[in-house]
C-alpha cells in the first residue's frame, strides 16, 4: 500500500514595512535629525505695540504726530481761502463786540490762528493768494467793532482809522500767512525736484 506524504506548511515571513517618504523640508533627507522650527516673535520684541501706528522709520508714531493727522486737512481754492478768511473774521468780531464789546486785543489774538489757518488750507496752487486774502479779511471782521455812526461815510472812516490802530495786528498775521506760504511753496518745489531726480528720466541725465 502506498503512503500519501504530508508536507508541513511553511510559515510565509511578513513583508517589511513600507517607509513613509521623505520630503525635502523636513530635514531627514541628509540624515542630520533636525526637524523644522517655527519661531514666534512678539511685537513687543521688535518694539512696537500692538495699537501704535508705524512711524516713518518703522517705530511708533508720536502721540503729537497722531493728533495733527487727525486734525482736518481741507484744500480750499484762493477763492475758497479768502471767503473763509472773511466769514471766519466776521463772525469772531460779532461774538467779540457781543461778549467782549469789542476787545482789540481779542481781534488781534484771533486773528493770527485765522490767517495761519488760511495759508495752511490754501491748495498748493494757490499759495500766492494767502497773504492777500487775509488782509481782506481783516478789513472785513473790523466793520462790527470799528463803532462808526452817521451813515456810510461815517461807517467808513471808522473802519479806517480801526484799520490804521490794529496796523500791528495786520501786518503780524499777514507776516504768519506769508511765512506758512513760502514754506509750503519750498517743500512743494523739493518733493517736484526730488520726483524728477528718481524718475528714470531725471536719472539718465548728468548732475552739475
Amino acid at each position: 500500500m502506498e503512503q500519501h506524504r504530508t508536507r508541513t506548511p511553511q510559515r510565509r515571513q511578513p513583508a517589511p514595512p513600507k517607509q513613509a517618504p521623505v520630503s525635502a523640508q523636513s530635514g531627514l533627507g541628509d540624515g542630520s535629525g533636525a526637524y523644522p522650527v517655527s519661531v514666534a516673535v512678539s511685537p513687543v520684541a521688535l518694539g512696537t505695540a500692538p495699537g501704535a501706528r508705524p512711524g516713518p522709520r518703522g517705530g511708533s508714531a508720536a502721540p503729537v504726530v497722531v493728533a495733527l493727522r487727525r486734525f482736518p486737512n481741507p484744500r480750499l481754492t484762493g477763492i475758497g481761502a479768502g471767503l473763509f478768511a472773511s466769514l471766519a473774521m466776521f463772525l469772531l468780531a460779532c461774538l467779540d463786540w457781543l461778549l467782549l464789546d469789542g476787545s482789540e486785543l481779542a481781534y488781534g489774538l484771533l486773528f493770527l490762528p485765522v490767517s495761519a489757518l488760511t495759508a495752511l488750507w490754501v491748495r498748493p496752487a494757490d499759495l500766492v493768494t494767502a497773504p492777500i486774502s487775509v488782509p481782506i479779511a481783516f478789513a472785513v471782521g473790523v466793520i462790527p467793532i470799528a463803532g462808526g455812526t452817521g451813515g456810510f461815510g461815517g461807517q467808513t472812516m471808522a473802519v479806517v482809522t480801526a484799520l490804521a490802530v490794529h496796523a500791528g495786528w495786520l501786518y503780524g498775521g499777514t507776516l504768519v500767512a506769508g511765512l506758512i506760504a513760502t514754506v509750503r511753496k519750498v517743500r512743494q518745489m523739493r518733493e517736484r525736484r526730488r520726483h524728477v531726480l528718481r524718475s528714470p528720466q531725471g536719472a539718465r541725465r548728468p548732475r552739475p
